[in-house]
């Protein structure tokens, strides 16, 4: 199984950011650009991501851990046979933190593939989520 890892510093409170990441439908406001839409399904369990590269997959939320600011999803109906995340802000100080995003999946060959969609999207919550000056 392929485990990929992506990390970045956001130069705000870990508290603001978890706002935005907890909130599993507003995929759009964390990633603008990387995701081009995000619809709520199932009560709020499932989400449909609509990427901008015109991929769609649905994920799962599994867990909400308010203290540890970690969410946990998986994702289903895409090429992978097993699709599981997790993503955690760790406070470094009053206005910094950083994000921690974990992606195990299979088969491993759509790790190269993915890894560079994680790319794509690191970048685009480390921009949503940087406090405008």
């Amino acid at each position: 199984m392929a485990t990929l890892h992506r990390m970045f510093e956001v130069p705000a409170a870990a508290e603001a950011a978890w706002t935005v990441l907890r909130d599993f439908g507003g995929l759009l406001r964390l990633a603008p650009g990387f995701v081009a839409g995000c619809t709520l399904e199932e009560d709020g369990a499932v989400r449909l991501v609509r990427f901008a590269n015109g991929m769609e997959v649905r994920e799962r939320l599994v867990s909400v851990e308010e203290d540890a600011l970690r969410l946990v999803y998986t994702a289903f109906g895409g090429r992978t046979t097993h699709y599981n995340a997790a993503a955690q802000l760790v406070p470094l100080g009053p206005r910094q933190c950083r994000f921690e995003w974990t992606v195990d999946l299979l088969p491993d060959a759509l790790a190269p593939a993915i890894g560079q969609m994680m790319d794509r999207g690191a970048e685009a919550m480390r921009v949503a989520l940087t406090p405008a000056p």
